[in-house]
């Protein structure tokens, strides 16, 4: 027993001393970490992405490769960044990163003159034109001029908004390069004008009689990794058949790779409108679906979502609209009123400087949220799951406050769930007299229509209305389709 203690002492002693050898041998063989060195390590994910478009007139100087450019352009907007957070939140934090010593003295200064003033300001920018106008030869400095800068700005006192604004502004700056950065030495704003977005409104000439989608099988992930055109085809011959001529889908925003849109979504949702286009329906595409941020700081992430997609399928012959966003009116208590409708704003100015001959409409969750934006809009839209009895008066109501705008029914509908969680309320039957009465009062008034919706389904995910069992129950069984694949008594008024 002492022997085997003594060599299994003498094992444990050699093996910590090699241990330490190598550990220490490993340490003076290891180079500084040149991440480290070029403050590498504080390169975020994709965070600022405003439109950029660089002069191509040349510059004096140095010849400049792209690698540099990048560099340029990456640190540049950086140094945008960074700089609206800290005037957002009053807080130096990153500024040293990408302003040299003599440029910072200004921004601190401002930064605590806001601070005793109570005031914040919530800042971004939507486009730039920088032209280089000198590279030095040692190519440690950069003068360039940022032409018709669009910045959006909203000022806060003590937290309550007292101003908004967007401007066109033009800035020379002068960046040194400094430790693998390209710091801002100087910047001067040259020039500054408010700007107001011009917006056409597009009629809508066509009477929707239709109904929003999702297949059976993949509710709320209709692009997912079960996507199955075949299956999508035989749907819409469905809904075609049933007199119908026209869907709504969903684009869920993180699902199609938010800013950076993934290029197999965007084929995806072409098969769905080519698939669509064959069977003579019209398709009104929401966006942004289970989104719900609306931070000033996003808005050029959502602005490049949408761009790559509006650009994408503008001259798609199925498009009928383009939904900016379903119920956002749910969002206000949560992200403030003021910013969702802003944020609403700006996306539809985008989306209408793409496409010129769509309608934009909003999805409002209610009759009462319908008015919002209504004359920027081209149509409004709105959602109704109130007593049937009462949607003609609310209607007639909403239709006397907007005279000049067509009205569009985005949802309706009932569940004919009768079970544990809600006993004695539905049933197919009651479902069917629904249907049957909101179709008496559609067709009376002409209303175009998207009712809710095709299919029952066997699962809802919890973000779309949480985990309590007598909201999800009742949420699977609003479809004029059973799980089975069985015609349910309503589908006899999914049209009429």
């Amino acid at each position: 027993m002492l022997r085997i203690f003594l060599i299994m002492s003498y094992i444990l002693v050699i093996s910590v001393i090699t241990f330490l050898i190598s550990s220490l041998f490993t340490y003076l063989n290891t180079g500084a970490d040149r991440s480290k060195i070029l403050h590498l390590e504080v390169k975020k994910e994709v965070q600022y992405l405003p439109k950029l478009t660089w002069a191509e007139n040349g510059n004096e100087g140095r010849e400049m490769d792209d690698q540099v450019l990048n560099s340029i352009e990456n640190d540049y907007l950086d140094a945008w960044y960074v700089k609206n957070v800290a005037f957002r939140n009053n807080d130096i934090t990153g500024i040293e990163d990408f302003y040299t010593e003599s440029a910072r003295v200004n921004l601190y200064d401002n930064i605590d003159k806001n601070k005793l003033d109570s005031l914040t300001i919530e800042s971004t920018t939507f486009k730039h034109k920088p032209d280089i106008l000198f590279f030095s030869e040692d190519g440690q400095l950069i003068v360039l001029e940022d032409k018709k800068v669009i910045e959006y700005k909203k000022f806060y006192k003590k937290d309550e908004l007292v101003f908004e604004t967007t401007e066109e502004n033009s800035y020379k700056v002068i960046l040194l390069l400094e430790d693998g950065f390209w710091r801002i030495r100087h910047m001067v704003k040259q020039s500054s004008k408010p700007v107001t977005p011009i917006m056409k409104n597009v009629p809508m000439n066509f009477t929707m009689k239709g109904i929003n989608y999702y297949p059976k099988d993949t509710p709320w992930d209709m692009f997912g990794d079960d996507f199955k055109l075949r299956t999508i085809k035989k749907d819409f011959k469905i809904i075609r058949k049933a007199g119908l001529n026209s869907i709504r889908i969903f684009i869920p925003y993180e699902d199609f790779g938010s800013a950076v849109v993934l290029p197999e979504k965007l084929e995806k949702l072409r098969k769905v409108l080519d698939a669509a286009e064959k069977n003579e329906l019209k398709v009104v595409v929401t966006l942004f679906d289970f989104y719900g941020n609306y931070d000033i700081l996003d808005w050029t992430l959502n602005q490049r979502h949408l761009e790559t997609i509006v650009n994408t399928f503008k001259d798609h012959n199925a498009i009928l609209a383009w939904d900016l966003k379903n119920e956002p009116n749910l969002d206000f208590d949560q992200r403030g009123k003021e910013n969702v409708i802003s944020w609403l704003e700006q996306m539809l100015i985008l989306v209408k400087s793409i496409d010129k001959n769509h309608a934009v409409t909003v999805g409002w969750s209610n009759t009462e949220s319908a008015h919002i934006l209504s004359d920027q809009l081209d149509f409004v839209s709105f959602h109704y799951y109130e007593d049937k009895a009462n949607f003609e008066d609310d209607y007639l109501v909403l239709k006397k406050q907007i005279p000049n705008k067509e009205l569009v029914l985005g949802e309706f509908g009932i569940s004919s769930y009768s079970g544990l969680w809600k006993p004695f309320i539905g049933s197919p039957e009651k479902q069917a007299t629904y249907h049957q009465e909101m179709q008496k009062v559609l067709n009376k008034n002409n209303i175009s229509f998207l009712s809710w919706t095709l299919y029952d389904f066997e699962s809802v995910p919890s973000e779309v209305v949480g985990k309590l069992p007598w909201r999800v129950n009742p949420q699977k069984e609003f479809g004029f389709i059973d799980i089975k694949g069985n015609k349910k008594p309503s589908f006899k008024h999914i049209s009429k």
